[in-house]
């Protein structure tokens, strides 16, 4: 008797618990609230852009042109230099050894000259000139010829082991901070272009920011117009903008923002402005926000 109720309750149990996961399925979910308030332009037509912080010199990759094994980093992130302080060393003790034999070479080749030339005197300085062949004159001035010509590949040599130790030491292009160290005290330093900079270095005052604007906006953007930047995470956080440059070829676009209705098959024209940081908390290499003032297509069309 059981048995023969059971089954259909249980389906009509079923059934009805059903639809009630369809209907409680059916309901809207309030939205989220977003992590942070986006940020609004303050203009009525605008071009908007996303910006790079970079530094004012352009964010500057630090290398070394020879090789070697790194003996001193008197710098760290965020010390402020001035133009031609040093940034780091490599062990130049072997240059050096080479200087000192270098050196002699040079010291050597000058007291042979000078005894070459004494010798040339005598001769040159003799009242009775059949005293002496010609050949033989002829001989001393020779060489005095080539023991000067010894003396110049000497000093070249020396020359060049000076200029190797001073590139041993790596010094400021320009005045400004340090970025990045990505190198310490007894790593091997390679040469050339690397992946990761040894040192990343740039000047912060003013910060320039490099903004990528879509290529189909490109016109409406004017050297003249009011800028502004807003830091993202923080619409609190803005600062006006400072006209420098249009970079003049337009590029494919790089910066991407992650939205699902983002073109990357468009290029983009960069335009440089510069603010003063102050007090503000941004650092180079954070993405802003740009709203740059514009006139709207119906202003375009009526002028």
């Amino acid at each position: 008797m059981i048995r023969k109720y059971l089954l259909p309750l249980l389906a009509v149990a079923g059934l009805c618990f059903g639809f009630f996961m369809a209907l409680r399925g059916g309901r809207s979910l309030p939205a989220a609230p977003p992590v942070a308030e986006p940020a609004m332009a303050p203009y009525r037509t605008f071009v908007a852009g996303t910006g790079i912080i970079e530094s004012s010199t352009e964010n500057i990759a630090i290398g070394t042109p020879i090789a070697g094994i790194v003996a001193e980093v008197p710098v760290s992130v965020g010390s402020v230099v001035a133009a031609g302080e040093p940034l780091f060393k490599i062990d130049d003790r072997m240059p050096r050894a080479e200087l000192g034999v270098r050196q002699a070479e040079v010291h050597g080749a000058e007291a042979e000259l000078a005894d070459a030339r004494n010798q040339l005197r005598l001769v040159e300085g003799l009242g009775d000139k059949r005293a002496i062949s010609v050949e033989e004159i002829d001989r001393r001035r020779f060489a005095v010829d080539r023991t000067a010509a010894r003396l110049a590949e000497a000093q070249a040599a020396l020359e060049s082991v000076q200029t190797n130790l001073a590139m041993l030491t790596i010094r400021a292009p320009v005045a400004g901070q340090v970025l990045r160290v990505n190198v310490r005290v007894g790593e091997f330093a390679p040469a050339g272009t690397l992946i990761e900079p040894l040192i990343l270095f740039g000047s912060v005052t003013p910060l320039h920011v490099r903004v990528d604007v879509d290529e189909t906006d490109a016109w409406r953007v004017q050297s003249g117009a009011a800028a502004i930047a807003v830091l993202r995470g923080n619409s609190d956080i803005r600062t006006p903008l400072r006209f420098v440059r249009f970079e003049p070829y337009v590029v494919p676009k790089r910066s991407l923002t992650g939205e699902s209705t983002e073109r990357v098959d468009t290029r983009v024209l960069q335009v440089i402005y510069s603010f003063d940081r102050g007090d503000l908390p941004i650092f180079v290499g954070q993405q802003m926000d740009v709203f740059i003032e514009a006139p709207g297509h119906e202003e375009d069309a009526g002028t």
